[in-house]
């Protein structure tokens, strides 16, 4: 954090202290909201959970070096009472934020590829400054204002994911944090049980550049049908991205090579260059435009975006992860999370990855899709099917029992199991020297675990 004082802090986000002694005792930061995680000069921001209430730590935090403490009710510490910690941190936030005035700020948002879009800006945009950028998927009202916490004084760009669950929620963030580059991926199905329709969903997507100055960017998918409209909600100046002959900053010549990774050619309105992508599928195709049409406005040349682009690396796990073992299985582990978009395209890459290997695919529940959750799992079964995957494995409930027999019907070999520890043993006997493994699904079905089982060689 920028240093601010205790005293500071209360005037900020209109607390009151209490038991404080020393008001001038400065927070150098980090801000934390887990008190294991307090450091010397920290402010710890004691969130009352569902589970644990972290006024119950604020000794622990205290003890551990932290400076200053903010909470909702006297906690037996000097304390910076409010009576919305939520509110305080935003307004902390805005504080922070506002001065930072060298800092570009860039938010990232869409339905599908935040993390790994943002993972990729983060290292070209590396080129042409020092960078900081969301850790993980800490994308929400949360994790924003850790991120800005956290970011260095010789920071030249700011990268924040952004997420929404629904109407209003980029609007929130946004207040917090006013973007100079907005960044729209696309509109899908995920959560669409949360915000009710794809509709709706662009609805909040487009919050983001509606959110700018006329002095900012909007960067839009020329390609999706739901996000080039936005241009419409922002008075800033679009910069255009995708396939599509309306992008400034448009692919052709798109080739997927045997291992899954995707060749195309860069063009941007200062020149054009060959990209050879090191992450694994089409999808990043889009993800990479986004981010060729960022630091083409940061000043990267296409020379210089393309080569930067060519040496990315996936940096946060989970995501299309290759691991080979030694009996010659190859595993992808795509088990972070999953949409239909997003599992659409993890069984098009392990289609694209097959070359005469027999292909495996292990499909865990996608949540958060509300009523059309049976029709999306069926459909995904059909078109793992469709693709010519050899053998499907669907992992969880009512819904898998879906995939799988859409699967079923569409010409694949299926396996339907209740749990991951049930999925780790049909497949120890199911795996053969030279499978091809891809493993997807939402975060809360667990399946990060069984890739890690999957990664041990049966003796």
């Amino acid at each position: 954090m920028q240093p601010m004082t205790v005293s500071e802090i209360a005037e900020v986000v209109d607390g009151r202290l209490d038991q404080v002694s020393d008001p001038a005792a400065v927070v150098t930061g980090p801000l934390v909201v887990d008190s294991r995680r307090a450091t010397p000069g920290s402010l710890f921001v004691a969130f009352r959970g569902e589970h644990v209430d972290g006024h119950d730590f604020a000794t622990a935090a205290l003890a551990a070096g932290a400076a200053g403490i903010i909470g909702s009710r006297p906690c037996g510490t000097p304390a910076v009472l409010v009576p919305d910690i939520m509110a305080a941190l935003a307004k902390i936030t805005r504080w922070q934020a506002e001065r930072m005035p060298g800092l570009t700020r860039i938010g990232v948002t869409g339905s599908s590829g935040k993390t790994s879009t943002k993972d990729l800006l983060t290292q070209v945009l590396s080129r042409a400054g020092v960078t900081h950028a969301t850790v993980g998927s800490q994308n929400n009202e949360i994790g924003v204002p850790l991120t800005v916490a956290a970011c260095p004084p010789d920071a030249r760009f700011l990268v924040l994911e952004m997420g929404a669950r629904g109407i209003g929620h980029l609007t929130h963030l946004t207040d917090m944090v006013a973007l100079h580059v907005a960044v729209v991926l696309n509109v899908g199905a995920a959560h669409v049980g949360e915000f009710g329709s794809k509709e709706d969903t662009a609805k909040a997507k487009g919050e983001l550049p509606a959110s700018l100055c006329p002095d900012g960017l909007a960067v839009l998918n020329a390609d999706d049908p739901l996000v080039a409209p936005m241009a419409s909600r922002t008075t800033a100046p679009v910069l255009f991205f995708g396939r599509s002959k309306a992008a400034q900053i448009r692919a052709t010549d798109v080739t997927i090579n045997g291992d899954g990774r995707a060749r195309f050619l860069l063009t941007t309105p200062t020149g054009q260059a060959r990209v050879q992508l090191g992450l694994l599928g089409e999808h990043h195709v889009s993800n990479a435009l986004a981010v060729a049409a960022v630091t083409h406005h940061a000043g990267l040349s296409a020379a210089e975006i393309a080569d930067a682009l060519c040496s990315a690396v996936a940096s946060t796990g989970s995501r299309m992860q290759l691991h080979n073992r030694p009996d010659g299985v190859t595993v992808i582990d795509d088990a972070y999370n999953a949409n239909p978009d997003s599992m659409a395209a993890a069984l098009r890459a392990l289609a694209a990855m097959r070359a005469g290997r027999r292909t495996v695919a292990v499909i865990g529940e996608m949540h958060e899709l509300g009523i059309s959750s049976a029709a999306e799992h069926r459909t995904v079964g059909v078109l793992a099917a469709s693709l010519g995957t050899d053998v499907v494995v669907a992992v969880g409930g009512d819904d898998a029992a879906r995939t799988a027999a859409g699967a079923r019907e569409a010409g694949s070999t299926t396996h339907l199991v209740p749990d991951r520890q049930a999925a780790a043993k049909l497949l120890v006997g199911l795996l053969r020297p030279g499978d091809l493994v891809v493993v997807k699904a939402s975060l809360s079905a667990g399946l990060q675990a069984l890739v890690q089982d999957l990664l041990v060689v049966p003796a």
